[in-house]
């Protein structure tokens, strides 16, 4: 979907439709126009096979937390990565990724160690980080790496 002047292209968390939405709009809590559904909502998106790369697109920035839930340090992540989603939407999203349930797409980007966080911009990984972060420092090297 080609951008318009001012618009950033987002992608729903709950039907995966690509949106437009202005960009002085973003923090107005929009709406899909397919759904209905709110384009954000304070909480990491649960990417799987089936939406990854739809969300891989979207103009945001998009950090994915690969995970397992068997993971202690994962856990204890947990809360301070929802945190940062609530922080930094609408002009990020966050997104979760369980290594177990998807090994083909953690093996695409090589995950040895969880967690570990890529920043993906318009597709491309500009940023990489494993090991658990405490919130502040972790919505600080979101910003930074972004």
């Amino acid at each position: 979907m080609p951008n318009q002047p001012g618009s950033v292209h987002v992608v729903c968390p709950h039907c995966t439709t690509a949106n437009r939405v202005p960009a002085t709009r973003l923090g107005e809590t929009p709406n899909c126009g397919r759904c209905k559904g709110r384009l954000f909502d304070a909480h990491p998106v649960a990417l799987t096979s089936a939406n990854f790369d739809r969300h891989l697109a979207s103009d945001l920035p998009l950090v994915v937390d690969f995970w397992a839930p068997w993971c202690g340090p994962c856990r204890q992540m947990a809360p301070a990565f929802e945190a940062a989603a609530a922080a930094l939407e609408p002009h990020y999203r966050l997104a979760k990724l369980n290594t177990d349930d998807e090994a083909e797409l953690a093996g695409r980007y090589a995950i040895r160690s969880i967690p570990t966080l890529i920043v993906f911009e318009r597709g491309r990984e500009v940023a990489r980080q494993a090991g658990a972060m405490p919130p502040g420092a972790l919505v600080e090297w979101i910003r930074r790496s972004a």
